[in-house]
């Protein structure tokens, strides 16, 4: 199905502003030369030019329950926007903490190692597990429950 030029023109006409230079430059080649084309044109301008000057009043109701929506949203934006500095803290506190004891932890296990006469790979590949277990455990209980840092009202949205 092939559209004719009016139809396209009319189309383009019903963007408005938002066509890119080679398409309104089309637009304004096609309406130099259509008079029904430009007479559409000037009939859409004139709708928009009445609509913008009709006053637009809310009804009362409208206005609380939107006020209500804003209100309810900026509270979820700073409730997460808390969340994420909690979690960002505690980030900072597990980072700090892991630099501090991973030089002991080291030498805990190298020293576990030698008295009961493993082997060197043996011991360090223990240090890796005891060193990562946690991560894992937190990862597999968060799949399990389905979800990642979410709030129990969740359901309400």
């Amino acid at each position: 199905m092939t559209r004719d030029a009016h139809e396209e023109a009319r189309e383009l006409l019903s963007l408005g502003k938002d066509l890119l230079d080679a398409r309104q430059a089309w637009l304004q080649t096609h309406l130099e030369g259509c008079a029904p084309c430009r007479d559409y044109a000037a009939a859409v301008r004139g709708l928009v030019q009445g609509m913008r000057s009709l006053p637009l009043a809310a009804d009362a109701r409208l206005v609380r329950a939107t006020q209500m929506r804003v209100r309810f949203h900026a509270s979820r934006l700073r409730e997460a926007r808390e969340r994420q500095w909690l979690v960002g803290m505690a980030c900072l506190g597990v980072g700090l903490s892991a630099t501090l004891t991973i030089p002991l932890l080291w030498r805990l296990f190298a020293w576990i190692g030698e008295w009961a006469g493993v082997s060197p790979l043996v011991w360090q590949a223990g240090f890796v597990f005891f060193f990562f277990a946690p991560a894992l455990a937190v990862g597999v209980l968060l799949l399990a429950r389905g979800t990642h840092l979410a709030n129990d009202d969740d359901h309400l949205r």
